[in-house]
């Protein structure tokens, strides 16, 4: 191991240290430190009900940026477009069809909310297998997905045995649910031509990505806080913006530290981490505890896309293509520990366990059901298989 390398581990090392020491007693007065994502609003009807239409588009609007997030293969951007669509239009309308005549919900902002929460999941589940199956089935996926993440949203109210998980942002609910069913899938489709793929970019291309990322990071506040008490909001602003802020300075050092120069790549998407990360312990830690959180999830998502990436894909034997599980399963683990330091419970750590095995075991059946119906396929991560297309010739040299 390189000595830049032993120094940005000793360095991580120090920052768990003082982590451990900032993170208890720094939770805001009156702050319901329990937070749940599922928890409904309280308060004045008519103000929830508008701030809760306002936070639905935001969510909206991130879930069609995930869609620009992942545009960065050359020749294969209306693809990533159209996946993202027809995904997400699939598990809305199931997860909402799940919640009413399962469950007797009724119609309101809040349920609407959690349906956008299912379908901005699922599209970055999609993430890891991206390019590797037919367009239509996107569609079956995005099925399949809702009924997963519906199972896996109730498990997350219920004590079983070791109490209840904390985890009003969302990093065991969305990010750890969305790698480890996409990675699932992967594994049952195992379509190892795609390692061959060269996945040329563009400048243009990875301009879009930039830009999705940077306006992710802006909105993340209005997701994590989406569905808590209004006495809740501005606290879970806080430590968001300041995990985000810790995340964008540590990913860029790491990048810095190890390559030289900044891959936009693996900087734009582990700048995003400490969102990630914070989702647990959203409410259970102070601003200063949570820049720490944000710093040391940027530091190690970046230093997973650096060095874990190519080791994990070939050890499990798929690509993950948008490298999900860099963000958004590293994250979410992040989180589930950061909040059992906080709170000091086990729940939340045994509950992400129980989210792991459950989503990668039915990612995996469903991947096995596409590969089924899948037939064979011919090119990956390209557009010419599913548009109609008037480019100019290329001139001959």
């Amino acid at each position: 191991m390189e000595k830049k390398q032993i120094m940005i581990l000793a360095a991580l090392v120090v920052m768990l240290a003082i982590i451990v020491y900032l993170l208890y007693g720094e939770t805001q007065a009156g702050v319901v430190a329990n937070g749940d994502l599922l928890t409904p609003m309280a308060g004045d009807g008519l103000l929830l009900e508008e701030l809760q239409f306002g936070k639905n588009l935001d969510i909206w609007f991130m879930l069609m940026l995930v869609a620009f997030l992942m545009i960065f293969i050359k020749k294969y951007e209306w693809g990533v477009a159209l996946a993202v669509l027809l995904s997400a239009a699939a598990s809305f309308v199931v997860y909402l069809g799940i919640q009413q005549f399962y469950f007797d919900e009724a119609w309101n902002q809040a349920l609407l909310i959690r349906a956008v929460i299912c379908s901005i999941t699922v599209v970055i589940a999609i993430g890891v297998f991206l390019g590797t199956v037919r367009m239509w089935q996107y569609l079956l996926v995005g099925v399949g997905f809702a009924f997963v993440y519906a199972l896996v949203e109730w498990l997350l109210v219920q004590d079983l045995g070791f109490g209840t998980a904390t985890d009003p942002g969302g990093s065991i609910l969305v990010h750890m649910c969305a790698a480890y069913f996409g990675l699932g899938v992967a594994l049952g489709i195992r379509e190892k031509r795609a390692f061959d793929e060269p996945m040329y970019t563009t400048t243009h291309s990875v301009t879009f990505v930039w830009l999705a990322s940077m306006l992710l990071w802006m909105l993340w506040p209005s997701f994590v806080t989406s569905l808590q008490p209004l006495e809740n909001i501005t606290w879970g602003t806080i430590t968001c913006y300041m995990a985000g802020i810790g995340s964008v300075i540590s990913a860029y050092a790491v990048c810095m530290l190890c390559q030289g120069k900044v891959n936009p790549l693996t900087y734009t998407y582990a700048m995003l981490c400490g969102p990630v990360a914070i989702g647990a312990p959203l409410l259970s830690v102070g601003p200063w505890g949570a820049l720490l959180i944000g710093v040391i999830a940027g530091a190690v998502s970046a230093l997973c896309f650096i060095y874990l990436q190519p080791w994990f894909c070939s050890k499990i034997g798929v690509l993950d293509v948008m490298g999900v599980h860099n963000l958004h399963g590293v994250g979410g683990w992040m989180g589930a520990i950061f909040v059992c330091i906080a709170v000091g419970s086990i729940a939340s750590l045994g509950m992400a366990v129980i989210v792991f095995a459950l989503t990668l075991i039915t990612g995996a059946i469903i991947g096995v059901i596409v590969k089924l119906t899948r037939g064979d396929i011919d090119g990956f991560a390209t557009d010419d298989v599913d548009f109609i297309k008037n480019e100019e010739p290329v001139a001959e040299a």
